[in-house]
């Protein structure tokens, strides 16, 4: 399946980045362990690379994250490393051999509009209520930013530094026991406030965050009143096998971009349009066998390095 290249416009970004299991398996579905190492992967990638992020929730086969930062190269890495690694950390957990994601990971800018900003917050906070799991989002077992962002703090997490444990155990003399958790690194998630709320002061962004999740709550209630229903629990949810695999899933195109105005919207639209046309033609002309093809910067052009903004590729 041919995928567009992906864009997120010159300068400082905000996006919003989902990543699915393979065929809905449950494989990140919440248990302490998982939660430590989950935690863990993402404070790990934030020490690595220059990438800040707004928030996180892990349901139990996708995640949704929001992040901020300069570069679509550092997004990728940073990406790279958290989905690859969780990847790896989850499959050893739950015994799962071979691909644990769907596909590549989807990324929708965010414009720089409070309304959609706080909007696609509160969509990322209301991750297991949507669903009619939880009643609040601070009852999600599993790996979600609400708490800290309400209180000010982080998440903890572990990060198991599985390289220097493999060398460990292939320096193993006789009996000597190799201890994995002396490879394990205790680190704390922590989160960058969203843009359009940079300028509060802590307290006044935590008591919006609290009213966030008021409101989700009393939205989540209303909507089981109506229906009659009842949120599933903590309980069930934890009981839910790894391997389990839902009958059908509901899943819809990421759109190209998240906005408030349509005036934002075409902003962007007419951006993506012209450096679509411009990676395409550069394309052709490698295709063709121009060696010398210069494409847009803010690209990973075909088997090439990314291509900053300002610059061009010559691939050789």
């Amino acid at each position: 399946m041919k995928h567009l290249p992906r864009y997120l416009p010159p300068g400082t970004f905000l996006a919003e980045i989902t990543q699915r299991c393979l065929l809905g398996f449950h494989l990140l579905r919440p248990s302490k362990r998982l939660n430590l190492l989950v935690a863990g992967v993402v404070a790990r990638a934030l020490e690595k690379y220059p990438v800040e992020v707004i928030g996180l929730a892990v349901p139990s086969n996708h995640y949704h994250l929001i992040a901020t930062g300069t570069s679509q190269e550092d997004l990728s890495k940073f990406m790279n490393f958290v989905a690859g690694n969780i990847a790896r950390e989850a499959g050893k957990l739950h015994g799962w051999e071979g691909k644990l994601w769907e596909g590549r990971y989807d990324c929708t800018p965010i414009t720089d509009e409070e309304e959609i900003q706080v909007k696609r917050l509160k969509y990322l906070l209301s991750q297991g209520c949507k669903e009619g799991l939880v009643s609040s989002p601070t009852l999600w077992p599993g790996v979600h930013c609400a708490k800290a962002l309400m209180n000010g703090t982080g998440i903890p997490g572990v990060w198991v530094h599985r390289t220097a444990l493999y060398k460990a155990r292939l320096r193993k003399k006789g009996r000597e026991k190799i201890r994995p958790i002396d490879f394990e690194e205790d680190l704390l998630l922590k989160f960058s406030p969203l843009p359009c709320w940079a300028h509060l002061a802590p307290e006044d962004y935590q008591q919006r965050i609290r009213d966030l999740v008021r409101e989700i709550e009393e939205e989540t209630a209303a909507r089981h009143r109506e229906a009659g229903t009842s949120p599933l629990g903590r309980r069930a949810v934890l009981k839910k096998d790894p391997h389990y695999r839902p009958k059908a899933l509901k899943t819809s195109p990421a759109p190209r971009v998240h906005a408030a105005t349509r005036e934002a919207r075409k902003r962007f639209m007419d951006a993506l349009r012209i450096f679509l046309k411009a990676y395409r033609a550069a394309s052709a002309r490698l295709r063709g066998g121009e060696p010398l093809a210069e494409f847009p910067g803010g690209c990973f052009p075909p088997h090439g390095p990314f291509v900053p903004f300002g610059d061009s590729l010559h691939p050789g």
